[in-house]
């Protein structure tokens, strides 16, 4: 098992955790940012942090795990690999989150929903809801960074490497915007 010290240290060495001012994808603001593409450029830590976070869901029925393009691609496919099971993503067409590329999810499929790092938690919700659209059952959410501190809620089993809460404001009450320091967007998903 890896420890929340084991996994921060991992974090830390690969310089993840960025200070600033940053537009959430949730379209808050924040003065840190969770990078985890920083901590999964290096092949040991994506191995290391995934498997921990499969090891949180041994002995649970899993067909396949699906993550959101593009933090939850290498996620994915790590906790698959970890698993023995087939991995694929999500990706937005036209601003929907769906299935392309021939993934399929068959009546019944039991699926485990990754992701990189969760705040609000809408794009693991978007993949929810296409994976019961499609039939799948949903038994479980794992995230490496749960940055609500475990506050979201999504009505099935969810586990993470590392909880923490990274103080996020509304935009008109940012204090950050208020003291003109430049807001940078650095996640995948423009909002």
């Amino acid at each position: 098992m890896l420890t929340g010290q084991e996994a921060i240290e991992i974090f830390t060495k690969a310089n993840a955790l960025l200070t600033g001012h940053f537009r959430l994808t949730s379209g808050r603001h924040s003065g840190q940012y969770m990078q985890c593409a920083q901590v999964l450029q290096y092949p040991q830590y994506a191995a290391r942090l995934c498997e921990a976070l499969a090891e949180k869901f041994a002995g649970t029925k899993i067909d396949v795990v699906v993550g959101p393009a593009l933090g939850g691609i290498i996620v994915a496919y790590e906790v698959g690999r970890a698993l023995g099971v087939k991995t694929f993503f999500t990706e937005r067409e036209q601003r929907t989150m769906s299935l392309r590329r021939g993934f399929t999810i068959n009546p019944g499929d039991k699926v485990l929903v990754v992701e990189d790092v969760v705040t609000t938690g809408g794009s693991v919700k978007e993949v929810i809801d296409v994976v019961r659209e499609k039939g799948g059952e949903v038994v479980g959410v794992g995230v490496l960074v749960d940055r609500s501190n475990g506050k979201v809620d999504f009505g099935v089993k969810t586990e993470s490497i590392l909880q923490m809460e990274i103080e996020s404001y509304d935009p008109e009450d940012c204090p950050l915007c208020k003291q003109g320091l430049p807001l940078v967007k650095p996640g995948s998903r423009q909002v």
